[in-house]
């Protein structure tokens, strides 16, 4: 559907407080980009396989699929406000919890730090995307989110800075190329400086969110209280559960969110194969936050023209392409076809979004959410699988072929049957009209 360009994307009189929700995109893209660092972390620092080490994205995206159904159901009866203040304080909560966890010095306790960090993000989540497609015209909603959408990769490019600069730059585990060599005392040593060099970003982080939290609590914002208290949230339920375009969007969520995750952590892994050092990694993956950058903002300029369906479906069979040269070329022209996929992941969390609560109202909506940001469950799920595969010959990632290609170059067949989804997804609402 071709966009009249005098449809304003965001009034006037929204712009303030669409700023502020803005900002929270970028504050939970802080959370994902110093996350996924550390799955290669605590491998080294704790001496932990890859399938074990993945239980840091199973802590962190977990939190979402067990708080966003409860987060929808108390901004149903509330508000996004609300929502977002509670939001604010449990991912607060959980980033400082990483102080005591690093005097622990247990796995288990930085796990659940992540967990219950991500509760407040699933607050945030499910306030914040539906909240930003209320705040202007029906038809450019979708629009709408891909700019709000676009300020996430700018927390994601400082999320990675920082864990490049602050935290992989700084593990003395990782100037070591056989930790588990090392004498007892030693290794001791090592783990509770590395553990504190991984705690302190979580915990600035934390009195960050409170200083935010403040500004929420202090600033006036559009009041989306459900004012029909006597509304059928079963029927609600059964409404959505018969809408196609919103039930194969949850699943299309859930394959995108995996897909990410995967191309996202296991850049370090595809980088080790080819004899590339972590923090020589880390700047691969800024690129790929670059390219993310502006894929986003070129897809959002590209839906005034074209609609939003056969936009998500093009993009997604160009992921294809860039994950099928990642499995099949194993030098540095592979990791450069990872890289570029975040290009093309660009646009599909939000478009997806978009076209799935296109055609529901204020309250499906609110409730609808849940289900989508319950998806991200995808990127507890699915890197946890790829580590297994992996792990297939051993815990290094080079140990064993598989179809003539080694073990992590063939764990990205995953991504691309995720993005074989989307594309078809894309495919069945290229014609969709979202007025």
């Amino acid at each position: 559907m071709k966009l009249s360009h005098s449809t304003p994307i965001v009034p006037k009189k929204l712009l303030i407080p669409f700023i502020l929700v803005t900002s929270l995109f970028a504050l939970w893209g802080f959370a994902n980009a110093v996350t996924d660092p550390m799955v290669q972390a605590f491998k080294k620092v704790l001496e932990l396989s890859n399938s074990q080490a993945a239980w840091v994205q199973m802590a962190f995206y977990g939190g979402y699929f067990c708080m966003a159904l409860p987060a929808a159901l108390l901004m149903y009866k509330y508000s996004y406000k609300i929502g977002i203040l509670i939001g604010l304080s449990i991912y607060a909560l959980g980033a400082l919890l990483f102080y005591p966890a690093a005097i622990t010095e247990q796995f288990w306790f930085f796990c659940m730090a992540l967990y219950i960090l991500t509760f407040g993000l699933a607050f945030l989540e499910t306030a914040a995307n539906p909240y930003a497609l209320s705040m202007g015209p029906k038809e450019t909603a979708t629009q709408r989110l891909n700019l709000a959408q676009a300020f996430n990769p700018v927390g994601l490019i400082i999320g990675l800075f920082v864990a490049q600069q602050y935290v992989l730059k700084k593990l003395q585990s990782d100037d070591i190329t056989d930790f588990s060599a090392l004498e007892e005392a030693s290794k001791t040593l090592i783990k509770t400086t590395d553990l504190i060099v991984i705690r302190d970003p979580y915990v600035i982080l934390g009195l960050v969110i409170l200083g935010v939290l403040v500004l929420f609590t202090v600033s006036k914002m559009p009041n989306n209280k459900n004012n029909h208290q006597s509304a059928n949230i079963g029927q609600t339920f059964k409404k959505l559960f018969v809408n196609q375009s919103y039930s194969q969007g949850v699943v299309a969520q859930i394959f995108y969110v995996g897909a990410q995750i995967m191309c996202w952590t296991y850049i370090y892994q595809y980088a080790e194969g080819i004899g590339v050092d972590s923090v020589t990694a880390g700047y691969y993956q800024m690129l790929a936050f670059v390219l993310f950058t502006f894929g986003r903002a070129i897809g959002t300029y590209l839906l005034r023209f074209i609609n939003s369906g056969r936009l998500l479906m093009l993009f997604a069979l160009f992921a294809i392409g860039c994950t099928l040269g990642v499995i099949v070329i194993n030098n540095i022209l592979g990791l450069y076809c990872l890289v570029g996929v975040s290009f093309f992941m660009s646009l599909m969390f939000p478009t997806i979004y978009g076209i799935a609560l296109g055609k529901l109202s204020e309250d499906e909506s609110k409730i609808g959410s849940a289900g989508l940001v319950m998806a991200i469950v995808g990127g507890a799920l699915m890197p946890k699988l790829q580590g297994l595969i992996i792990d297939i010959g051993g815990y290094g990632v080079n140990d064993i072929s598989i179809l003539g290609v080694s073990e992590i170059n063939f764990s990205f067949l995953l991504p691309v049957l995720c993005f074989a989804f989307i594309a078809i997804y894309g495919s069945q609402n290229q014609y969709i009209k979202l007025t």
